[in-house]
């Protein structure tokens, strides 16, 4: 056998160990195609959302994208109701939503979203130009403008709360990631107060065109945010920007992927097969996967897990419990 037919042969079998165990499972029932809720361009949710939408559809053999969405709140509706069969959520919108408290849909019980997998926290972070002069949210003058993001989104949800709880005044905003850095660098706006996992492409982008304060919260602020909301103590490692000298204190909340729960238990399976056993697959689809592992599967205290997933983590050493399954 030539070195060229025996590489050939490698590759193949490569090929086959890799989607084997997609391809061996029972397909029936399996749409032709699946369509993931992400959120706006410029964020987090977007790019993870379609780098893991093509990495599925891919191993999968079944077509598959993202939509453009207003964020986890609207997530959490259409997959509810099935007009996307998977999404992206934060633990807190899911929480309203799951109560009925959705201002997309007040008195509606989101009952039929399941947990699929743990993504990553949300990091709440403060960005403006240097030519502000600002460094601290105290220097935020009242009347500032702030942009948080698509209506309905995490940061829309909860930040103008947060800057209501640390005194600050301000004109509230909203719009895409994108636009909203775009606004900040052409002066139309004073502040972005984002909520997205990090690195932010928006942010990211922003400090290639002009030189930008990342604002971290003392030490007081971050204790407030953390007595007063579903939010966790966070670290920015300065790594993660280059505007940033030095780590910056944060506060976060924890995303995870879900499905809706009629979704084939067989597909649900593989797919979080697939994203719990390739962690460096999904690093290279976004940095923040680097959270993406199934250890954090304990985050969840309160969605139901689709069983497809349950099975997975069942199997694998993380024990999910019978009434915790949808």
């Amino acid at each position: 056998m030539t070195n060229k037919m025996i590489f050939a042969a490698a590759v193949l079998a490569t090929s086959l160990s890799v989607s084997g165990a997609a391809s061996a499972q029972d397909k029936s029932g399996w749409p032709e195609s699946f369509t993931i809720g992400t959120a706006s361009q410029g964020g987090t949710y977007f790019a993870y959302g379609s780098g893991w939408a093509n990495y599925m559809a891919s191993e999968l053999g079944i077509s598959g994208g993202a939509e453009i969405t207003g964020g986890p709140m609207q997530n959490m509706a259409l997959v509810h109701t099935g007009k996307v069969g998977f999404g992206l959520t934060t633990l807190g919108p899911a929480r309203e939503s799951m109560e009925g408290k959705s201002p997309l849909a007040p008195g509606l019980k989101m009952d039929n979203v399941c947990a699929m997998f743990p993504m990553y926290q949300t990091p709440f972070s403060v960005t403006v130009l240097s030519s502000s002069g600002i460094t601290s949210i105290a220097d935020i003058p009242d009347g500032a403008s702030i942009g948080f993001g698509p209506a309905g989104s995490t940061s829309d949800t909860y930040f103008p709360k947060m800057m209501d709880t640390l005194g600050v005044k301000y004109e509230r905003r909203n719009g895409s990631w994108s636009d909203l850095g775009g606004q900040l660098q052409d002066g139309l706006i004073d502040v972005v107060a984002f909520a997205a996992g990090i690195p932010i492409p928006a942010v990211s982008q922003l400090e290639v065109q002009a030189k930008v304060n990342i604002i971290e919260f003392t030490p007081e602020e971050q204790k407030k945010l953390v007595d007063a909301f579903p939010v966790a103590e966070f670290t920015i490692p300065k790594s993660t920007y280059t505007s940033l000298k030095k780590d910056a204190r944060a506060v976060s909340m924890w995303n995870f992927a879900i499905a809706n729960c009629d979704e084939p238990e067989s597909l649900v399976y593989e797919m979080t097969k697939l994203t719990m056993e390739n962690n460096k697959k999904m690093m290279s689809i976004h940095k923040a996967a680097r959270s993406t592992v199934p250890e954090n599967y304990s985050k969840n205290t309160f969605i139901p897990w689709h069983p497809g997933a349950a099975r997975w983590f069942n199997e694998n050493g993380y024990p999910i419990k019978d009434s915790m399954i949808k």
